[in-house]
């Protein structure tokens, strides 16, 4: 332990079973359920799931270990964490866990916004005969361009309010009453809820067709690396890993525990919800097309346009009980949003316990305040193209670089070996020597590829054609003033902990 670093008592997770589902509640999220379908959809079908479950064994449950390993020695968050391997890189914990609190959690917490709000339109089918229309032009009110920023949408920020509140109600009560509390039972019924919804999607006319184009393998597609660079981001995303959560998490962890199974379990829960996730959507998907007479591909959207406006669409269409799908759908968005949204909150409210002591109800309730209103610019007219920005530089910049970051800080400054002898000191079963190469070689070179690649597109063209002035204002802007306070943060002295 560096001299000067001292974070205290920590509060530990009541049960095993707490913590396992309080970190696949932090991975599962909206995405699983929109984003994960579409792209196994649109690289190759039941193809996809080679390079998506190499990358599953070769980045992310490597990755996984990794985190859970380096918060269970250290006990300490990201910060602290990387501030007992070296001091000189406590800041790389502070820009996780900033960019994470104040970038991806903001306007997170505003989709979440728009699912509770389709929560409750869904008792009526409120959204109407046309979805589209209303999602754009009724609800959102979109505007020209992200520089027309415009009015503050109300139902958004109604929504929005009653998120942020449920966000610091649960990492309010702490680890045990709060959090692990939340996700024995949000967990248990987000799988229920998922599992309804796809008995009751595979049963509809049309599913079939709907279930063979989501997984219909097509090996011609193998041959994109875009595929193999889809699948990585993919995982990388999903797992939530660099994004300095699952180390705060297993900081909570007893002195004995199964890092290495504990990590498998996690990974695969979340893909199997993915997997889970897919068949039922593209079900619903083979129905819509059944009913409109319409090859599949003219009915599936990607992201927020699936969400938003072609289940609406088809929920409206369905023979009985429409109203009650609608509920169940949107209710496992709200729950899986949730599980994630909390995560990003504990995170940085333990970097800054862990520094400065101030006490839990005081730094999440103003954590919480400020989340509130600094999510405020997303719920505008513009906020669509904001949130698409702003995501786009975070994960494509802000959590790539920091997971090549955290794997050099890791395999070659604190040395890979030093780790895992840890995790075969408090594990039952020992770890291969093979992971020490994955942490120092494999996964930041396929991790630099992602980068590259992604620059390459970058310079070529502007993202999605945004004015240039919109992405280094809005996007690089926001990955480098994140960065500039997290130095800030890092250069402040440690508060001594008084017992």
């Amino acid at each position: 332990m560096k001299k000067g670093i001292t974070v205290g008592a920590r509060p530990q997770w009541n049960t095993h079973i707490g913590f396992l589902l309080a970190a696949i509640g932090s991975a599962i999220g909206l995405g699983n359920i929109w984003r994960f379908p579409y792209l196994c959809y649109k690289n190759g079908g039941g193809a996809f799931l080679i390079p998506y479950f190499l990358a599953l064994v070769i980045v992310g449950i490597p990755f996984m270990i990794l985190e859970i390993s380096l918060g269970h020695k250290m006990r300490g968050s990201a910060p602290a964490s990387y501030a007992r391997v070296s001091t000189r890189w406590e800041w790389l914990g502070w820009w996780q866990v900033l960019f994470v609190m104040f970038g991806i959690g903001l306007y997170y917490s505003v989709v979440i916004a728009w699912c509770f709000y389709y929560f409750l339109l869904s008792f009526g089918l409120n959204w109407g005969a046309d979805p589209n229309a209303f999602f754009f032009n009724d609800f959102l009110m979109i505007s020209e361009g992200p520089f027309e920023v415009g009015n503050i949408r109300l139902p958004v920020l109604f929504s929005l309010a009653v998120i942020w509140f449920l966000n610091w109600f649960i990492v309010f009560r702490g680890v045990e009453k709060g959090l692990e509390k939340a996700n024995k039972l949000f967990m248990p019924l987000l799988f229920l809820l998922i599992l309804i919804l796809m008995g009751w999607s595979i049963n509809l006319p049309g599913s079939s067709e709907g279930i063979s184009v989501y997984l219909k393998p097509d090996f011609e597609k193998l041959k994109d690396i875009g595929v193999w660079i889809d699948a990585v981001s993919q995982i990388f995303f999903t797992l939530s890993i660099a994004f300095g959560i699952l180390i705060t998490y297993a900081s909570y962890l007893p002195e004995k525990s199964q890092i290495a199974k504990d990590s498998v379990t996690i990974s695969i829960a979340n893909c199997s919800f993915s997997l889970i996730a897919g068949v039922g959507v593209f079900s619903v998907l083979g129905y819509m097309a059944h009913k409109l007479s319409l090859p599949i591909d003219k009915v599936v959207s990607k992201s927020i346009g699936l969400a938003f406006v072609v289940f609406p669409t088809a929920i409206g269409m369905l023979p009985a009980f429409s109203q009650l799908f609608g509920v169940l759908f949107f209710g496992c968005l709200v729950i899986a949003g949730l599980t994630s949204s909390v995560s990003i909150l504990e995170a940085f409210a333990s970097a800054t316990i862990d520094k400065f002591h101030y006490s839990r109800k005081t730094v999440v309730s103003v954590l919480a305040v400020a989340g509130f209103f600094g999510s405020i610019v997303f719920s505008t007219q513009g906020g669509l193209f904001w949130i698409d920005i702003v995501d786009h530089f975070l994960t494509q910049y802000g959590l790539v670089l920091g997971g090549i970051l955290e794997c050099i800080l890791i395999g070659w400054i604190y040395k890979a070996c030093v780790l895992r002898e840890h995790i075969d000191s408090v594990c039952q079963s020992r770890l291969l020597s093979w992971w020490d190469y994955a942490v120092k070689i494999v996964i930041p070179a396929t991790l630099a590829v992602i980068l590259v690649n992604g620059f390459v597109k970058e310079v070529t063209s502007p993202y999605e054609g945004y004015p240039w002035l919109a992405i280094v204002l809005i996007g690089i802007d926001w990955v480098i003033f994140t960065l500039f306070f997290a130095m800030i943060v890092a250069a402040r002295p440690w508060k001594d902990y008084q017992s």
